[in-house]
């Protein structure tokens, strides 16, 4: 069974930093696409970063702040989220996908990716 879970968020003062952890279960990251999205009250799920074997991407929105890693021996993806702003203020979830399909905006979770459980993230001024 494919399993994501995540941990690490909290609430942070704006300027500050916070790392998140997805453990992938049931599955190899080398077999996966990955992705990290969230979710701010009254929005849709936006897509923030994805990541395979090691090549990276960002939405204009946290590039330069945000950078996404992956441990294959933990099996774990991290997304380390520093100069953060109160609009970084959602859920963040990761996502995984044998084909990489991640739309830029959808649901929060889909039914064609895989999810975990959300974790949230307050930035505050």
């Amino acid at each position: 069974e494919v399993q994501l879970v995540e941990s690490g968020g909290g609430s942070v003062q704006a300027g500050g930093s916070l790392r998140l952890s997805c453990t992938a279960r049931g599955f190899s990251l080398n077999d996966f696409h990955m992705a990290w999205y969230r979710q701010a009250p009254g929005n849709e799920c936006e897509l923030v970063s994805t990541i395979r074997r090691g090549a990276d991407t960002y939405s204009d929105s946290v590039k330069g702040r945000f950078t996404c890693s992956q441990d294959n021996v933990k099996n774990t993806i991290y997304l380390q989220m520093n100069s953060l702003k109160p609009q970084d203020t959602a859920v963040y979830y990761c996502a995984a996908d044998a084909d990489g399909y991640f739309p830029g905006s959808t649901s929060c979770p889909n039914s064609y990716n895989y999810w975990g459980q959300g974790t949230q993230v307050t930035v505050s001024l």
